[in-house]
């Protein structure tokens, strides 16, 4: 997070995969409690897909995960979050996409050359819970990837091809300060190296079921 991110966080976990409702990091800019109200950047944990508000169950968030940037500004789900400039980076090692090349759906694992971690953009919200503690949830911004020489690859035959909006680390900082009205030009396909492998999701292995027990025979 230092070494991409130029953001100081506690040692986490080992590397894992995340799945919409789990948590994550992601990286916002704060002022409070900030020294002098300085802006900084800080890593929070969040729910991977966004929750509107208090009034919205958690389950809400296997809805909102992925934010149409065409959209972004309209849609109820997220549009609140997208006018009060609550955007935020996503730091990922990589990104899983169905690929049906061979007929079926395969999980593919999408990386920067070398593996190098990537800033997706992203919004988040936040409201307090009822003991007083702050909860945040956010989502990655996708944009249209039909004409993508990699990333349309993906997703159903016949289906609209979409890839998150991988930022360019120069822009990291413009991304999280720019005014609304100019967030949308860094909402555009990544055209640096991408390279993916079949990564099929690991399965808990199946158990034979043992008859029930017989009478023994004397």
């Amino acid at each position: 997070m230092l070494t991409f991110f130029g953001v100081e966080r506690e040692k986490d976990e080992i590397p894992r995969d995340v799945f919409p409702l789990g948590l994550a990091p992601f990286i916002r800019l704060a002022t409070e409690g900030q020294e002098g109200g300085k802006p900084a950047l800080v890593a929070e944990d969040g729910q991977f897909g966004l929750n509107p508000g208090a009034w919205a169950k958690l389950e809400y968030g296997r809805k909102t995960y992925n934010a149409r940037a065409e959209t972004v500004h309209e849609k109820v789900s997220f549009k609140n979050a997208w006018a009060k400039a609550q955007r935020c980076i996503i730091p990922a090692e990589g990104i899983y996409e169905p690929n049906y090349e061979t007929g079926r759906s395969v999980r593919w694992l999408i990386q920067q050359a070398g593996g190098v971690p990537m800033g997706i953009a992203g919004i988040y919200s936040r409201w307090k819970q009822p003991d007083g503690s702050q909860f945040f949830s956010f989502a990655m911004l996708t944009v249209n990837a039909d004409d993508h020489p990699f990333m349309k690859r993906f997703h159903k035959p016949g289906d609209e091809k979409r890839m998150v909006v991988i930022l360019d680390p120069k822009d990291y900082f413009d991304w999280l300060t720019v005014p609304v009205h100019d967030a949308k030009k860094y909402c555009q396909q990544w055209h640096g190296h991408l390279e993916g492998y079949p990564a099929p999701l690991a399965r808990a292995p199946t158990t034979t079921r043992l008859p029930p027990p017989q009478d023994e025979l004397f």
